[in-house]
């Protein structure tokens, strides 16, 4: 006789996994986590399990989840202009744009989309340049471990290989320096460099910050052979490091001639920008670069909101992020795989001495979203607004979470 037993329903997180898996192309390697709503600091998945967010959209979600001062100029201005292309001027594009020169004290800024995108832009400003000296002015000098995008233009000035190898042949003639050796920077640079990348805190090379003497050696060097400095403040600027920008940390302040930069400005929607001063921005004439839904109404009015709130926070955020690096340290006296703890404002990495990514599933089990970056390095990554209290449950959970990895033998 047959069974009649049916297979039991699927759940409906597991329903949206399997449509995703049908019809997405396949290039993440996802959690089986389906979230479904925000507020202020906290996550929650389809059952109502609350998370505390401790990665922000791998630090975009500035102000955390449904803020209400965000909320209410997104419902003012979607009902009055989302987009009009840049043949148009609206209202919020040149007083962000001032706004952006302000604070990075550059002079001229470039809306688009994203991150790579910006560095994209930053890539043609310096190769023009260039070209305006000589032909040959062409190469490029970035650092080991660095991360600038997933274009092509922008992987090929990302000094890890597992990035770049499916890929290759790139973008030509870029050379890539560790970044503490003054003595091979200085010998990468020639007549023929054009631009140099650095990004002031490594995000995805492992949150490893620049120091100043190796900063002011690029500065030097640019100089010299006159090429432009850029400065990737993508995961590294706007705030996330307690300053505008994390070449505001060297003192005194080390200008670059660019600066790219996009993650927390719009607090979610996708915006970047390139900044530029006088002598890079004359390098991009009328009709050699654009975007079509770059610096529209509705990021830019967000973005000023942000903006407006981003000094408020900035003591807090200076005052949380040392706290929760000196509890993380507390834990590192326990637990002895636990290499370093480092980064600025709220801009924080664990350097183990094992692969993190278990960790990390660990975390979630215990209400605590953060990821892995660089196999090694735990990366923290949270909201603005993160308070002391919120710190003080993430320990808690990390606790158990590192306990759970010491009872595992590697």
């Amino acid at each position: 006789m047959e069974s009649t037993l049916e297979a039991p329903a699927l759940t409906e997180s597991q329903q949206i996994i399997d449509l995703e898996k049908q019809y997405v192309l396949q290039n993440y390697g996802r959690y089986p986590l389906v979230l479904d709503r925000g507020k202020g600091c906290y996550l929650y998945d389809l059952d109502g399990k609350k998370y505390l967010d401790l990665i922000s959209g791998i630090g975009v979600n500035a102000l955390g989840h449904a803020h209400p001062r965000i909320m209410k100029v997104i419902k003012e201005q979607s009902a009055k202009l989302i987009h009009t292309s840049n043949l148009y001027f609206h209202r919020y594009q040149g007083l962000l744009a001032k706004k952006l020169c302000e604070t990075s004290g550059l002079d001229r800024v470039f809306f688009c989309n994203s991150g790579t995108e910006a560095v994209e832009g930053a890539i043609k400003m310096c190769k023009s340049h260039g070209h305006k000296i000589s032909p040959d002015k062409y190469e490029f000098i970035a650092l080991d471990d660095s991360f600038h995008g997933r274009t092509v233009g922008a992987l090929s000035l990302t000094g890890q290989p597992k990035y770049r190898k499916d890929f290759e042949p790139l973008m030509p003639g870029v050379k890539f320096v560790p970044r503490r050796d003054d003595a091979a920077l200085e010998a990468a640079f020639s007549e023929r460099t054009c631009g140099i990348f650095i990004e002031g805190i490594q995000g995805e090379g492992g949150i490893n910050p620049i120091c100043t003497r190796f900063f002011q050696k690029a500065r030097e060097l640019a100089d010299r052979y006159d090429a432009l400095l850029v400065c990737d403040e993508i995961q590294s600027g706007v705030g996330r490091p307690g300053v505008h920008y994390s070449y505001h940390l060297h003192q005194p302040v080390i200008m670059p001639d660019i600066m790219v930069a996009a993650k927390p400005v719009a607090c979610g929607l996708p915006l970047g920008f390139v900044v530029a001063n006088e002598r890079a921005a004359a390098a991009i004439a009328p009709g050699m670069h654009g975007t079509t839904f770059g610096g529209g109404a509705l990021a830019c009015r967000v973005a000023l909101e942000f903006y407006e709130m981003l000094d408020e926070l900035l003591p807090q955020m200076n005052r949380v992020g040392e706290y929760f690096r000196q509890e993380l340290r507390g834990l590192q006296s326990k637990f002895s795989f636990i290499k370093e703890v480092r980064g600025a404002g709220l801009m924080i990495g664990v350097e183990l001495d094992r692969p993190g990514k278990q960790m990390v599933t660990d975390g979630m089990a215990h209400g605590l979203l953060f990821n892995c970056t660089h196999d090694t390095v735990l990366r923290f990554l949270p909201p603005y607004i993160l308070t002391e209290k919120e710190v003080d449950l993430a320990m808690r959970g990390l606790k158990k979470v590192f306990q759970q990895a010491k009872r595992t033998k590697l």
